[in-house]
């Protein structure tokens, strides 16, 4: 039986506790949203095949009619994106470092209703490059945007008809800081996501995996080092299944690498 992926890159979504990191991670892998997710301790891993590169991408066409485009000609190839969703926990940061060793990509998550969690990003980014690969692909993701009805913060509640909606807006963090805070820190894009009602969350993954195939077709990776965060086809069963989550915990640790059903390697 033939490979079912072309590559499998190993990503990790870090960020505060309670920023929604499993949430998302559920709703790429499983399709669905849980309320009551359990405060994550250690690691848990999901896996996800996504399309990358032509069509899909914004540089080639994907209209079977455009003369750059001739039909049959492009083949979409695809990624297995092995995600590492990390405890936000300060007393698990010692654990949750060691994952990001080996990773290809990174989401940076933040609740855009916790300022705190959008301030704590920058030492968040520091511990990731300390770490990672020097090219790590990072988006910043601000999560919750189910809860946020406009783009601005509201600092008060007007009177009239303006309460009720001004009440729904909890944002406490703009899109334009975002944005600034992602070109002052060499940050890729940023995105919104609501893993509640599952907007944007493909699309948050998608910009990591597309600019990951990137750095694949100008020979960044070496595709049979285990270190690169990388892996082309025949890396073994690991690349197996299409997706699930499971969780690793302590105890599941083994020197920084792998995890539950990987060997000890590194995506």
């Amino acid at each position: 039986m033939s490979q079912p992926w072309d590559y499998i890159a190993k990503l990790v979504c870090i960020g505060d506790s309670g920023t929604g990191k499993s949430s998302l991670t559920i709703r790429l892998c499983e399709g669905r949203f849980s309320p009551h997710h359990d405060v994550t301790i250690g690691v848990e891993f999901g896996s996800r095949i996504v399309a990358v590169g032509p069509p899909a991408s914004n540089s080639t066409s994907s209209n079977p009619q455009d003369p750059a485009h001739p039909l049959g000609e492009v083949k979409q190839k695809r990624m297995k994106l092995s995600l590492w969703d990390t405890a936000g926990q300060e007393t698990y940061k010692s654990i949750t470092r060691s994952y990001f060793r080996g990773a290809s990509g990174a989401l940076l998550v933040y609740d855009i209703t916790r300022r705190s969690t959008f301030e704590h990003a920058t030492a968040w980014l520091h511990d990731l490059r300390q770490i990672a690969e020097e090219e790590i692909v990072v988006i910043l993701v601000g999560n919750k945007s189910d809860l946020a009805s406009s783009t601005t913060v509201t600092l008060g509640i007007a009177s009239g008809e303006a309460q009720g909606l001004e009440a729904t807006n909890k944002r406490a963090v703009t899109v334009d800081e975002a944005e600034e805070w992602c070109k002052n820190n060499g940050v890729m894009t940023y995105v919104e996501t609501s893993a509640r009602s599952g907007q944007n969350v493909e699309k948050a993954f998608l910009e990591v995996a597309e600019r990951i195939y990137e750095n694949v077709e100008r020979g960044r990776y070496d595709l049979n080092d285990r270190r690169s965060g990388v892996r082309g086809p025949g890396a073994g069963a690991a690349g197996k299944g299409g997706g699930g989550t499971v969780r690793v915990g302590m105890n599941d640790i083994g020197g920084g690498k792998g995890g539950r059903g990987w060997g000890g390697g590194c995506c």
